[in-house]
């Protein structure tokens, strides 16, 4: 038996996993890494930290697995998308921190862009929204901010990427410079449509092309690592940023599935087959993972905090010791009270897009307890689910007659009850919850001759629990309805 080894390189950590050829985890390693805050709305990585605890894990995952680096027959790659890093072409070295994907210090230039009217523009090239979260803004920052920068960038003397561009540069000591189509789509510098980098937007931007990597197939054989590494080369076989590597990892392979994973954020994606839909609804077209030479497609929706709302929980509020006492604290009260919380620290994403709005509890009274704050900051990851769901149904072509749910948020079954109960759908959860690291292997597999094709794949997915709606539909629609009035009147505040 071989074995294919998964890079799941997160915000706020590091994981590999190794992978049976049935989808199984063999084995799991993992480390956290700093979090860096220079200022409030402002978020950083050290791209060496994030190197060094990535490569750490993959040996620590062998070593427990107890494989050679010849039991591999390929490994895959997922990442935390749109953060965005430069680096020295020579030395390796980055030249600032990776600014992550959170970041909100470039909504000044996205607010100049679009008083350029250049929005709508971006929109039908990109098929996203003018907004912080992509890596274009974040890498004219650094171009602009970072002394000597520039001037360096218009000499072709580095190189800028997302997070697996930099740790493909760096396990195969600078040999390979790339990406894939569905990190590529996550810069605001990719058109979606004619599958390039877009003169204009890199006009619009004044972002050197030299800075760019090669782009390809999510499933595409790029090379291999230097033997170094892992004690002898392996084939890097699948690369996809971590929400359709999701969704591939849920076999949600065919237009009309869907997918949320309860992650830092919360991301919802609708496979829309070789169709990019332009929304109509606050949402935005990606790309999908591609496996051959077809384009495919989904849209998305964006939660910027779901079960980062559970850290500040722990971390902020001090209301729970660890992640997985909120279930227990939330549910020590039968609903919220009355208690909102609008957890938008960095700003509201889909399908609102309010970069400027800051976090809010509302709705307290002198009856209100920590519980009913943790019941309210459980069932907010949900409701803004719901309101991504409720976008998308409008913008899709066919209903969504189940949501598949994975991240390490969705072992909370009050949330997956609730979710289930505002959507009236099923929501189905996995055997396998660590989706984003099979879908890497998946495509990692596939590249190499591993697996025969998506269908066999799709036989391996199973349902561990189905979590079925329990109240009436007016009930839910009184629940969201509370839920919008409160976003409506903090958005406006």
């Amino acid at each position: 038996m071989s074995y294919l080894l998964a890079i799941d390189q997160g915000t706020s950590s590091s994981r590999s996993m190794v992978f049976d050829e049935n989808g199984v985890i063999f084995a799991a390693a993992q480390r956290e890494f700093r979090q860096i805050f220079p200022q409030p709305g402002w978020i950083e990585h050290d791209p060496l930290e994030i190197w060094d605890s990535q490569i750490a894990t993959c040996r620590e995952v062998m070593a427990k697995a107890g494989l050679a680096a010849s039991a591999l027959a390929a490994l895959g790659m997922t990442n935390q998308r749109e953060t965005t890093v430069v680096w020295d072409r020579a030395t390796g070295e980055p030249v600032y921190n990776a600014i992550v994907w959170q970041d909100r210090r470039t909504e000044p230039l996205c607010s100049a862009l679009r008083e350029q009217g250049l929005a709508p523009a971006i929109a039908s090239k990109t098929g996203l929204v003018l907004d912080p979260y992509f890596s274009g803004t974040k890498l004219r920052w650094i171009l602009d901010n970072v002394a000597g920068v520039r001037a360096r960038a218009e000499r072709a003397e580095l190189a800028f990427g997302t997070i697996d561009s930099w740790l493909a540069w760096k396990l195969t000591g600078g040999r390979l410079h790339v990406t894939d189509v569905s990190n590529a789509s996550r810069t605001m510098l990719w058109n979606i449509h004619q599958g390039c980098w877009d003169a204009q937007l890199l006009d619009w931007l004044q972002i050197p092309a030299s800075l760019l990597p090669q782009v390809h197939p999510s499933s595409h054989v790029y090379g291999e690592t230097d033997a170094e590494w892992l004690g002898g080369p392996v084939i890097i076989g699948g690369i996809a940023g971590d929400q359709q590597a999701a969704l591939f990892g849920q076999t949600c392979f065919a237009p009309g599935m869907a997918k949320n994973t309860y992650g830092t954020g919360c991301f919802l994606l609708l496979n829309t087959g070789a169709q990019a839909v332009q929304s109509q609804n606050g949402l935005i077209s990606t790309a999908a993972c591609q496996v051959g030479a077809t384009p495919q497609y989904a849209l998305e929706g964006s939660v910027f905090i779901g079960g980062a709302v559970v850290q500040w929980l722990r971390d902020g509020l001090g209301a729970i010791g660890h992640a997985g006492e909120a279930e227990g604290l939330a549910a020590s009260v039968p609903d919220s009270g009355g208690v909102v919380f609008v957890p938008s620290f960095t700003g509201l994403g889909a399908p609102y897009w309010v970069p400027s709005a800051k976090g809010a509890i509302l709705g307290l009274s002198r009856g209100s307890t920590v519980g009913h704050i943790a019941r309210a900051a459980l069932e907010a990851i949900a409701f803004q689910s719901a309101a991504l769901l409720g976008a998308m149904t409008r913008d899709a072509a066919a209903p969504i007659i189940e949501l598949r749910v994975d991240g390490g948020a969705c072992a909370n079954n009050l949330l997956l009850q609730f979710q289930a109960d505002l959507l009236g759908i099923p929501v189905v959860r996995p055997h396998v919850i660590e989706t984003t690291a099979l879908g890497a292997a998946y495509l990692a597999g596939l590249a190499v001759g591993h697996y025969r094709d998506q269908s066999e794949l799709a036989s391996q997915w199973r349902a561990e629990r189905v979590f079925t709606p329990s109240i009436s539909r007016d009930q839910a629609d009184g629940l969201m309805h509370q839920w919008e009035q409160a976003v409506r009147k903090f958005a406006s505040s």
